[in-house]
């Protein structure tokens, strides 16, 4: 599989360094599409704060991939529903440690969760 980042400089806003613009994946062998994951524990409680609910959330992407065969290096796309804007700098943080600095195609939607003690949920797209 390859991917390619495309990120135009001209005729559109520029991207960001925390993400790119658009990601073309060639050759995959595989698709996952991973549900909307929260940050809860294996007891399925909430983490009480944003940190903990974001390690607990990429925690729990990780071990999803992994029951693929896939790790965060498959992973080309991410969507993050964000009870408050506030949370962004955060969640795009631990995007970028999470995926180890490298970029992919992201958007940030604020939206009610669920549930009050849920701050982020977080979706992707995985290749291999």
């Amino acid at each position: 599989m390859e991917t390619i980042s495309h990120n135009p400089i001209s005729g559109i806003y520029a991207a960001t360094d925390d993400y790119v613009h658009a990601m073309e994946v060639r050759n995959p062998e595989r698709f996952l599409f991973v549900s909307g994951t929260m940050g809860l524990d294996a007891d399925g409680a909430a983490g009480r704060t944003l940190e903990e609910q974001l390690d607990l959330i990429w925690a729990n992407i990780r071990t999803i991939l992994a029951s693929a065969a896939m790790s965060v290096d498959n992973i080309v796309r991410v969507t993050s529903y964000l009870r408050d804007g506030a949370f962004a700098q955060a969640n795009a943080s631990a995007r970028v440690a999470a995926l180890g600095g490298r970029v992919v195609p992201t958007t940030g939607i604020v939206a009610e969760t669920l549930s009050p003690d849920w701050f982020v949920e977080i979706e992707v797209i995985a290749a291999g």
